[in-house]
């Protein structure tokens, strides 16, 4: 017999063809609340007959936070547990027992394992903790976009770790960003003090080549007194130091970049691009110390911000790049091998190992 009462709730529009794959997965829930906004495809019709509670919901002006709370808003009074994901997101099989297994009356939510990105033999390559998991009573959705799970209830916000509980993430490249910056300049506006609501609006920015809004955004989220996290921060200092870099002033972005270097040293990503940006300059000393520091690093942070490039065979190639430009041709060959053997389908590296080979074979 089940221990609790669990219901997953989620939004959606138009997403049909994930119908089947997502109610096979959330079937060992009790219930499964779905709001749909406004699908014109067959996803409600084919969520009802796999036995999903549809409730339709016109959201005008749309905010994603408003989506999930009236979702929220339908799940019964008497459940202990509402998991939150969404029609794109899998849980691994057997993740109710070990909800329950962890679960207990004290805590308010629950972290767990997402999955966000997978290599080309579709194992994870990352993976972050998330938290959309919680007790029935006392918390609602905020922020337009980027919503995170707010909570006001008296007794203390206590969170537990789920052994095994892995949600995978298998997104529609199709869909459109287009709603997210607009939401992101509102999300902004509302709370112009939250330290990661600007991050991710400079970020966008960034994404958008808006480049001198970036800059301005990102110096603005690392003076937020609250903007404690080295990594993020490290980000905001690359995110700064790319913006500049696609400006033209390389030196502005090599200073920013020795500043996200010495913010969080334990990283991966601001080495890799300052060495990116040595090779552009021919600077084979910088490359070369850049992509050794770096490769000393041989653990993944776990944070949401790792860049999946520092942990393929871009270090390695760059590295035998600079150690043949200095003439230090048996290290230029061990790390065109290695990155060779990390993307082994790669016409550029194995040409420039054959070149390699040749000057070291000499």
């Amino acid at each position: 017999m089940n221990k609790y009462k669990i219901c997953v709730y989620a939004i959606c529009k138009n997403e049909e063809k994930f119908v089947d794959r997502w109610m096979d997965a959330v079937s060992e829930a009790d219930r499964i609340v779905v709001v749909d906004t406004g699908s014109t495809d067959g996803t409600v019709e084919k969520l009802r007959s796999r036995g999903a509670e549809v409730y339709t919901e016109s959201i005008i002006p749309w905010r994603f936070d408003k989506a999930r709370n009236i979702a929220m808003d339908h799940i019964p009074e008497d459940v202990d547990i509402c998991v939150s994901n969404d029609l794109d997101e899998i849980f691994e099989p057997g993740w109710r027992q070990r909800l329950e297994d962890t679960w207990q009356p004290c805590y308010t939510r629950a972290r767990y394992l997402f999955t966000w990105g997978y290599t080309s033999e579709g194992k994870p390559s990352k993976q972050f903790a998330m938290e959309k998991i919680h007790r029935r009573h006392d918390f609602r959705w905020v922020h337009p976009v980027h919503e995170v799970l707010q909570y006001s209830g008296k007794d203390e916000d206590k969170t537990v770790w789920v052994p095994g509980l892995v949600l995978n993430h298998y997104p529609d490249l199709n869909k459109s960003r287009g709603q997210y910056l607009p939401l992101l300049e509102l999300s902004a506006e509302e709370n112009s003090d939250n330290d990661r609501v600007v991050f991710w609006l400079g970020r966008e920015y960034m994404y958008y080549g808006k480049y001198d809004e970036c800059i301005q955004t990102l110096e603005k989220h690392l003076k937020i007194p609250t903007a404690t996290w080295t990594e993020e921060r490290c980000a905001s200092m690359r995110f700064i130091a790319k913006s500049y870099a696609s400006k033209g002033d390389r030196h502005k972005a090599r200073l920013w970049l020795y500043k996200a270097v010495a913010e969080c040293p334990t990283v991966r990503e601001p080495y890799l691009q300052m060495a990116r940006l040595g090779y552009l300059e021919n600077d084979w000393p910088l490359v070369y110390l850049m992509t050794e520091e770096a490769l000393k690093i041989t653990e993944k942070s776990g944070s949401y911000l790792l860049e999946l490039d520092a942990w393929g065979y871009s270090l390695y190639d760059l590295r035998a790049i600079a150690c043949y430009r200095l003439g230090l041709y048996k290290a230029s060959y061990d790390c065109a091998v290695k990155a060779c053997e990390m993307e082994p389908e790669n016409e550029r590296l194995k040409q420039n190992l054959n070149l390699i080979k040749l000057k070291y074979d000499e």
